[in-house]
């Protein structure tokens, strides 16, 4: 695998770096996509070319890497790649809604790949990281070894469905206060946001650790724009361009090991999980306990502990 390294000396920008407690990234620079640069961060590297590299993306649209930062002590034993998408955190911002596209975001990981001369990988995501990679393990390309879709967006409809019944066990005059906003379209209303935070407090991070976790105020900004113009104003809410979005008839054309992890109250609820996961062939679902859509900020041990016990059983 001397070409990994070659490769990635001559086409990025570069920058070694020491490596601090699964923190800082032992290698960091940018790769050229569709529409700009990336920036991405690698730790075990010491793993390249002798296991597969765990390419772990975010959420959002518009997040960025540090909600996944607890994937990066996989490290020990994996190659981690961490990455902004194009158009948020370390990335470039052309601020071009043209990119802003299911396809342009799933063609990334190939680029990735490429750049890094990753000839074997284990695709991961969170929430709208999950939908790029459930889209990219349809595709069965050449050396995906896994897929982990964590809380992914697989059904808008089926998100909508879910949520409408986590709204549903609010306090009436909550539940009252958001559908009373989005049909009146002022759902930037205090009240509504007021009602949102209700709402996030019991399905999005449950625990006080979550709430203050560091990975949410030391980072890169994030990009509501394309938030709100993919999604909308809220998680449960979404008039934007993925209101139709559906990857769930495609789900039994993947041919690799998949985990679908969320949690106990997530916004990709349970019994939905199950249900995509078992269009899945080779799948296993598991459920973290008392744990919101922020499964990993809720319970980053049993979180890692599901994920290295997966990735235990892959072949490799």
């Amino acid at each position: 695998m001397l070409r990994l390294l070659f490769a990635a000396c001559i086409a990025l920008s570069l920058v070694s770096l020491p490596s601090s407690a699964h923190q800082d990234p032992e290698i960091a620079g940018f790769i050229q996509v569709d529409g700009g640069k990336i920036w991405y961060r690698l730790n075990g590297r010491e793993h390249l070319g002798k296991r597969p590299a765990i390419i772990m993306m975010h959420g959002g649209p518009g997040g960025t890497h540090r909600s996944n930062m607890p994937y990066v002590s996989l490290a020990d034993e994996y190659p981690v790649i961490l990455y902004d998408q194009l158009g948020t955190g370390n990335s470039e911002r052309p601020n071009n809604p043209a990119n802003w596209r299911v396809e342009r975001f799933v063609a990334e990981i190939d680029h990735i790949r490429e750049a890094l001369g990753l000839d074997e990988v284990i695709i991961a995501g969170h929430s709208w990281g999950g939908t790029l990679a459930a889209e990219y393990a349809v595709k069965r390309p050449k050396g995906l070894k896994a897929a982990i879709l964590s809380s992914p967006l697989i059904s808008t409809h089926q998100w909508l469905a879910d949520n409408q019944e986590w709204i549903d066990q609010l306090p009436p005059e909550t539940a009252a206060t958001i559908r009373k906003h989005e049909t009146e379209g002022t759902t930037n209303h205090p009240n509504y946001r007021a009602a949102e935070e209700a709402f996030y407090a019991r399905h999005m991070c449950r625990t006080e650790k979550c709430r203050q976790s560091r990975y949410k105020v030391d980072g890169p900004n994030w990009n509501p724009v394309m938030y709100e113009t993919m999604w909308g104003p809220t998680e449960f809410f979404a008039p934007g361009t993925l209101k139709n979005y559906d990857i769930s008839p495609k789900l039994p054309s993947i041919n690799v090991p998949a985990l679908m992890i969320c949690g106990e109250f997530d916004e990709a609820a349970p019994k939905s999980c199950r249900k995509f996961a078992g269009m899945i062939p080779n799948a296993h679902t598991i459920i973290v306990p008392n744990a919101g859509h922020a499964t990993m900020g809720d319970d980053e041990a049993f979180y890692l502990q599901a994920v290295r016990t997966f990735l235990k059983n892959v072949k490799q």
